[in-house]
């Protein structure tokens, strides 16, 4: 079984949908997935901070299915442990949403197995991702790629925390999460849940960039990561690109790569969004 997980809003839907259909459709191995979506409501902080719905994490269940079908996706609700925990924390209205921060009750779950791939939603994986899953970790918390921006400003070993294989009997018995937490509740961090987890961790391994490309797409690349970078023309400036941002997506990069998995996004798209006027029209 490949483990993966994701956090986020119902707003993450089309980021889940992408890039899980860049995985299966660059994955070779016969082993099934299970994916875990991380989800709460905190609408009280802003309206759209509302939870994957059960028909969102159903419809992405079908969709993996078709490609294996013992293919899973599970629902984790952890808006009580995020009351308990975070509420009114200094990071609660860090850069990013409060969804960022997730990941940090993964030692506080059950279900989380002991080797499990955590991933930003705004990625798409350009080769097989058991070139990434198969890293052998034993001896260290997790592995992760250098931040694209932060090995230059901050440290040339900064990681960025949106591609982060978890060996998860190493932090727990180091306590990396539980000290990530503690951070968060006590110091308004530049990073929030990054920070914090660079600050807490004990033995990490450095990962080539190739599982982490925050800037470019090469052949070797096997996760692009559509993070927020920096662009040089016309003028210097900031962007926030996502692969979901279709036409955006291609007018500043002109990739064609991607094509299959955008062309079935787009398809899978339109029938959900199909599916779910019917059921609204039919609730009503």
């Amino acid at each position: 079984m490949i483990n993966i997980l994701f956090s986020g809003n119902e707003k993450v839907f089309d980021g889940v949908l992408t890039c899980m259909l860049s995985i299966f459709k660059r994955t070779q191995t016969k082993e099934p997935f299970c994916v875990y979506v991380m989800t709460m409501d905190v609408s009280h902080i802003k309206p759209e901070y509302t939870a994957m719905t059960d028909r969102q994490i159903a419809f992405l269940q079908q969709v993996a299915q078709t490609y294996h079908q013992e293919n899973r996706v599970v629902k984790l609700d952890v808006s009580e442990l995020y009351a308990q925990e975070f509420a009114n924390c200094p990071n609660e209205q860090a850069y990013c949403s409060p969804y960022t921060l997730l990941r940090l009750f993964m030692d506080l779950i059950p279900e989380i197995p002991e080797k499990i791939l955590y991933l930003d939603v705004d990625i798409l994986f350009n080769r097989d991702i058991v070139l990434l899953y198969d890293t052998d970790v034993e001896g260290y918390e997790y592995a992760a790629a250098r931040d694209h921006y932060g090995k230059y400003l901050l440290n040339p070993n900064y990681i960025n925390a949106g591609v982060l294989l978890f060996n998860m009997k190493e932090a727990k018995s180091t306590g990396l999460f539980e000290k990530a937490r503690n951070l968060i509740k006590t110091k308004k961090l530049l990073f929030a849940d990054q920070s914090a987890l660079y600050r807490s961790t004990t033995r990490k391994k450095m990962l080539p960039q190739k599982f982490n490309d925050q800037k470019f797409l090469h052949e070797s690349t096997v996760v692009r990561h559509f993070s927020k970078r920096l662009f040089y023309l016309p003028y210097p400036h900031t962007a926030n690109i996502k692969q979901w941002n279709v036409s955006q997506m291609y007018r500043a990069f002109g990739y064609t790569q991607f094509d299959d998995v955008i062309y079935e996004y787009l398809y899978l798209k339109g029938l959900y969004e199909h599916e779910e006027k019917i059921w609204t029209e039919t609730a009503s």
